[in-house]
């Protein structure tokens, strides 16, 4: 019974909780999604320090302090959404092969607004591997979710620092949403 009440009070506090403020930007045609307030649009040379890649993504949001993004990638594909299975095995493998170690908090295939995503929360932790190292390892929180609309592939990703997971995960998780 006390555990009964404890739950009934737990979920009536939290769905009262204040929502991450987001603000919809549209990106493309048919592509909307929403930014936290607050957050800038990088700019072509920021993307290009960033996030250096062939394929730059479709835009990168940062907070104020630039610690912490959002970004959308769009890439062709010859997968389909009846793939979404194997490819969450295959992108969790990918995941854990860019790290050092890797925590995942959450993985799925959900349903957002009518859509199937590929869905991974988790911390990354990155270590210099040499002996004499004085680095300290960078760990960090990231959201990240793929899907699939046509032959594209839409690659939305949320990065803080691990040390501000509690602050970020919220947004990143209404930003998903």
């Amino acid at each position: 019974m006390k555990t009964t009440t404890f739950l009934l009070l737990f979920f009536a506090l939290t769905a009262f909780a204040p929502q991450p403020k987001l603000t919809a930007t549209k990106l493309g045609t048919g592509l909307t999604v929403g930014v936290p307030t607050g957050f800038a649009p990088l700019p072509d040379d920021g993307i290009a320090v960033k996030y250096p890649a062939p394929r730059k993504p479709l835009a990168v949001y940062s907070n104020p302090s630039g610690r912490v993004d959002y970004s959308v990638a769009v890439r062709p594909t010859t997968f389909e959404s009846m793939d979404y299975a194997v490819l969450l095995k295959i992108y969790k493998s990918s995941i854990q092969r860019l790290y050092t170690k890797v925590d995942f908090l959450k993985e799925d295939i959900r349903t957002v607004n009518g859509r199937d995503f590929i869905y991974f929360e988790f911390v990354s932790t990155v270590s210099d591997a040499q002996r004499n190292s004085q680095l300290a390892p960078i760990k960090r929180y990231q959201t990240v979710q793929y899907a699939i609309v046509k032959d594209q592939l839409y690659v939305f990703t949320f990065v803080a620092p691990a040390n501000e997971q509690a602050q970020w995960q919220p947004t990143a998780q209404a930003v998903m949403g």
